[in-house]
């Protein structure tokens, strides 16, 4: 019978990258595994964490594991190419740091075998990813397993899969479902026993056959329905090879019997109801851990995003751990997964996204909450003609439809991506990357935006894939895009809120990000390291304001929430309170008075409060209540103020008469004025004079298309500059406050 023998404890590490497999390191530090090398450095800021390789090693004593006829080495995860060394001798390489790959050690085993693993994240143009807003984590950070199974079994070979595939297809009441089993060294005269069985573990069907029929079909009469979060039922199919009787090896996964369709204008379909898809993406990493995460980390994490009430979860940007998709099957999760074909198309790299995308299929095709294959991700930020790249996308769409005839392909699409692009077309269905409102733009572009591409393409179903703008420990009660406070999250969170989950064509929509995560390059918000967008911090220790504007749309189980609880100080004499609730009515009480009933049919109750002395504040809807306190002070506390590291001014320093622009304001309102435009037109094309790296920002060329004047009009004239900084385009104090005193010069009138 099969045997899974863990291999993650005790491990000799070393970042020598010379080091030399046939031997311990010299000066080994030891590590379990998951593990990840860039768990500090990964997370601090300024984009300078260790990229290269570094070296597992250790020594496999045959007494310790189980007498078999063949030993397999399972890696599930190990960022991101590595090399397997057995013995002193390499027997696999290994590129893609997402999936998991198993090599066949056997004839390398002896009573004593060093094995070592080196594992390599270094820059370079053939393994995805190469370029994204995330840190790309070195180190094992998954489970390491010898599997010991006998000459005959389950075939554990083909791109990391099951060794299984099940297929259900619905036919009125009840449900055919097809079994395929992948075998290696069949025998003659062996066979093979396909069953069913309830969750409970009652039998549904059974049936023996030749070990030549490797595919059967079983029927379920009366199927119960995996109906995502309302009924996540959950069957269990077994295959089981016997030889003289006896079970010589096994294999089982779980599925769920669904039907699901995606209508251009009715959205999400799940077994003939229309089932709206509202829901977040998710990074797997977490504070202190990196990718490294244990089972509870998940599990976790998946709670958190159960509770605010998602529908559907994007797992982005590369394949997450099996046991999170399992999860996902369970709390009825449902999911788009998707390969790191990400933001820049590498023409060596056309091999490796086949190679991810075939894996990711393989070793996923069993779970029933995975609706969508991801081709790729912001992939034109270079531009979207390249015939490369073009063709890279028909070869991966195609991949996906070979094998699996069941589900759909779709991608995210950048901004400013034309919406005539060629690749559009491609997939099944397309979602869009937004952030009007944060990146530029306002957040009253996003909804009008998606109805004129719906309007223009109406057979294409269309989603939002990103959305979001960032939030730390900063307070306003004047928030504006841009200044990183909880009280502009919220508020651009009801914004787009009551434009997308009012759209009923939307196919899907996922906030990014559940939760802040790691990306190292990242210098911005006053904590570098991070992109904090999430609903909940890196540490999931607090959830923001915005948290709770989803789990009011989102959730059933009653609540009411005062937002604002880290923003006691106060200098207004009469200050707004936002109450989030899912309840239809709520009573703001204010040192025990009541501050009158209200009602709201987007779950937004606003209240205005009179701010004196110290305020104790009471929420209650139905039988659920909150509570908060207020303080009014005198001087703003500047405490509750973003000051920017290293910034050159900050927006308020900057001397704004009134009347007059200054540096404070909106590209748009400057460039609508005929001085303002002269004088702003002037600089840009200063700026992106010569083309070049320095006519690009993030990968967008500069040039003004109309298309990124659009975005670019919402930004303030000096959260441009400090954005365009990132990109190497940069101006001195003295620049800033040049341009500014001629901005103060031009009337706004």
């Amino acid at each position: 019978m099969r045997q899974i023998v863990s291999l993650n404890r005790k491990w000799a590490f070393t970042m020598d990258a010379a080091h030399d497999p046939t031997a311990m390191p010299k000066l080994p530090y030891f590590v379990n595994i998951p593990h990840s090398w860039n768990a500090i450095d990964g997370q601090d800021g300024a984009g300078d964490y260790y990229r290269g390789t570094c070296w597992y090693v250790k020594t496999l004593d045959r007494e310790d594991i189980p007498t078999a006829d063949r030993y397999y080495i399972e890696v599930c995860g190990a960022n991101s190419s590595a090399d397997l060394y057995v013995g002193g001798k390499k027997l696999a390489h290994h590129d893609g740091g997402y999936s998991t790959w198993r090599v066949d050690v056997t004839d390398a085993l002896k009573d004593s075998t060093l094995v070592a693993i080196a594992v390599d994240n270094s820059e370079n143009d053939r393994v995805y990813p190469q370029m994204a807003d995330f840190t790309f984590y070195g180190g094992l950070y998954r489970n390491v397993n010898l599997i010991a199974v006998s000459e005959s079994h389950f075939d554990l070979d083909y791109y990391g899969g099951p060794g299984l595939a099940v297929t259900p297809k619905i036919t009125g009441k009840d449900a055919e479902v097809e079994i395929a089993a992948y075998l290696t060294n069949a025998k003659e005269g062996q066979s093979l026993r396909f069953t069913i069985n309830l969750p409970c573990g009652c039998l549904v069907e059974k049936k023996e056959v030749p070990v030549s029929d490797t595919t059967v079909t079983l029927k379920i009469e009366d199927v119960h329905l995996w109906h995502g979060r309302k009924d996540p039922y959950l069957y269990t199919a077994t295959v089981e090879l016997l030889e003289n009787g006896e079970v010589i090896d096994n294999v089982k996964t779980r599925f769920g019997c669904r039907t699901f369709e995606i209508d251009p204008e009715r959205g999400f379909i799940l077994n003939g109801e229309e089932y709206p898809l509202r829901g977040v993406s998710r990074h797997q990493d977490r504070w202190g851990f990196g990718n490294a995460l244990l089972p509870e980390h998940h599990k976790e994490d998946m709670e958190y995003i159960y509770e605010v009430g998602a529908t559907t979860i994007r797992l982005a940007h590369y394949q997450h751990d099996q046991y999170f998709y399992d999860l996902c099957d369970e709390y009825g999760m449902v999911v788009w997964a998707e390969i790191p074909y990400i933001s820049g198309h590498l023409e060596n790299g056309i091999e490796n996204t086949v190679s991810q995308m075939k894996e990711l299929i393989a070793q996923n095709y069993n779970h029933a909450s995975i609706v969508v294959w991801g081709l790729s991700n912001e992939i034109t930020m270079k531009g979207e003609k390249s015939p490369s790249l073009i063709e890279n996308h028909r070869i991966l769409n195609d991949l996906c439809h070979e094998m699996d005839k069941t589900r759909l392909t779709t991608m995210a699409i950048v901004s400013m991506c034309p919406q005539d692009a060629e690749y559009i077309r491609i997939p099944d269905t397309v979602s869009w990357n937004h952030y009007f409102g944060w990146y530029g733009g306002d957040t009253s572009m996003n909804g009008p935006w998606l109805d004129n591409f719906h309007a223009k393409n109406p057979t294409i179903p269309v989603g939002l894939s990103e959305y979001g703008c960032e939030a730390l420990n900063w307070h306003t009660s004047n928030p504006q895009q841009g200044d990183y406070t909880e009280e502009y999250q919220a508020y651009y969170h009801e914004e787009l809120i009551r434009q997308l989950f009012t759209r009923k064509y939307l196919w899907a929509t996922h906030v990014w990000n559940m939760f802040d995560f790691g990306a190292d390059a990242r210098n911005e918000g006053g904590e570098n390291g991070q992109n904090h967008k999430g609903l909940m911090t890196f540490d999931r220790k607090y959830k923001k304001d915005s948290f709770y504007a989803y789990k009011a749309w989102l959730s059933s189980d009653p609540f009411v929430h005062i937002c604002g609880k880290r923003y006691v100080d106060r200098v207004e004499d009469v200050t707004k309170v936002t109450v989030y609730s899912n309840l239809p009515e709520v009573e703001l009480f204010a040192n025990g008075e009541s501050l009158g009933k209200k009602a709201a049919a987007d779950h937004f109750f606003y209240f205005d409060v009179p701010n004196k002395g110290v305020t104790k504040l009471m929420a209650v809807a139905g039988e659920c209540c909150d509570e908060s306190r207020i303080r009014k002070v005198d001087t703003f506390n500047e405490a509750y103020r973003l000051r920017e590291k290293g910034a050159i001014l900050n927006w308020f320093d900057i001397t704004a008469p009134e009347g007059y622009f200054s540096l404070n304001d909106r590209i748009s309102d400057i460039m609508a004025n005929p001085q303002g435009m002269q004088l702003f037109g002037g600089m840009m094309q200063q700026m992106v004079k010569g083309g070049g790296s320095k006519s690009m920002m993030a990968g967008f060329d500069l040039k003004m298309s109309p298309g990124l004047m659009q975005m670019m009009g919402g930004f303030t004239v000096i959260r441009m500059v400090g954005l365009m900084g990132a990109a190497g385009v940069s101006m001195t104090k003295e620049q800033l406050l040049s341009l500014n005193a001629a901005l103060n010069r031009i009337p706004k009138n």
